[in-house]
């Protein structure tokens, strides 16, 4: 894409620079959109087992106590 830039006196090589900008920003943008829907469902997975650490740490306890009662 970058070799059909013609610079010659008509000044139309910053319209062509611009499609090009425009072009790779295009890119960018689908890529980080793609990146970001594969990274939050993983984030999700990961909150969710430190909450079930959480609550299994807080639970475990008292489910021993219980059996040392009975």
């Amino acid at each position: 894409m970058a070799h059909s830039i013609a610079f010659d006196s008509d000044g139309r090589a910053g319209k062509a620079l611009g499609k090009i900008a425009d072009f790779y920003e295009d890119e960018v943008d689908a890529s980080i959109a793609t990146l970001t829907s594969i990274i939050e469902p993983i984030m999700m997975i990961g909150v969710g087992l430190m909450v079930g650490v959480i609550i299994i740490s807080m639970y475990l306890p008292m489910f021993r106590l219980l059996t040392l009662i009975k």
